[in-house]
């Protein structure tokens, strides 16, 4: 259940495969170009990333991470070991003030410190995640505070490079496929999972590009590469 050792040929694989047997999804994959999802093996920083990244911009997304990574670099500035990354042992020192002033809001920072604690004290072993399956793998993240299913998608998309993957709860997905198909309104997640039964075993990528027809309806230009907000 790992990462494939040769993702480029997955993606070209799952490319192809999605626009031989969708018309739309061609459409789609031309309209928007080749896939850039590279997913981040480092579990843990990407599950902080997906806390931080609920429900706001990705700007906003992207200066919280840097005033957390700045945060941890100052609380080991007498070792070398913590140059700014997010791990579990460099983000233990920060108590819930030290989160709140990164830019955390109050229930973000108990999330950040409930998965801090649980992966030092080896409640939450995010090395075993890579042997299970997916949705043994959405189990053992929802007990974590603040994160749910939704979340831990995006964990099993942008991190554990999971290719079948169909999250029907997320807006930019659901928005991505109304425009792609041409629909009257957005489909709901009963609808989805019934649609995106065609894109099996990629359901991923069919995701991914649904995201990229959403970017392009809404004059975005950056590419969704990692755990953002639409």
């Amino acid at each position: 259940m790992t990462i494939s050792h040769n993702w480029s040929q997955v993606v070209s694989t799952a490319t192809a495969y999605l626009s031989d047997i969708d018309p739309f999804m061609a459409h789609a994959v031309e309209r928007v170009g080749p896939c850039m999802l590279e997913p981040n093996p480092n579990v843990f920083e990407a599950l902080v990333d997906a806390i931080i990244s609920q429900q706001i911009s990705v700007r906003a997304a992207d200066a919280i991470m840097a005033r957390l990574r700045a945060a941890t670099r100052q609380a080991h500035s007498q070792s070398t070991d913590f140059a700014g990354s997010l791990t579990p042992q460099a983000l233990l020192p920060l108590d819930h003030d030290a989160l709140r002033a990164a830019g955390l809001s109050m229930s973000k920072a108990r999330y950040i410190r409930d998965l801090t604690e649980r992966v030092s004290n080896r409640q939450l072993n995010l090395e075993r995640l890579t042997e299970l399956d997916d949705e043994a793998v959405i189990a053992e993240l929802i007990v974590v505070k603040g994160i749910g299913r939704w979340t831990a998608e995006m964990i099993l998309i942008f991190s554990l490079g999971r290719t079948d993957v169909l999250p029907v709860d997320d807006l930019g997905l659901l928005e991505g496929v109304r425009e792609a198909y041409g629909l009257d309104k957005r489909p709901t997640p009963k609808e989805m999972r019934e649609r995106g039964e065609i894109w099996r075993p990629y359901r991923t990528f069919g995701t991914y590009y649904m995201w990229g027809v959403r970017r392009i309806a809404m004059g975005m230009i950056k590419d969704r590469t990692r755990i953002v907000s639409l």
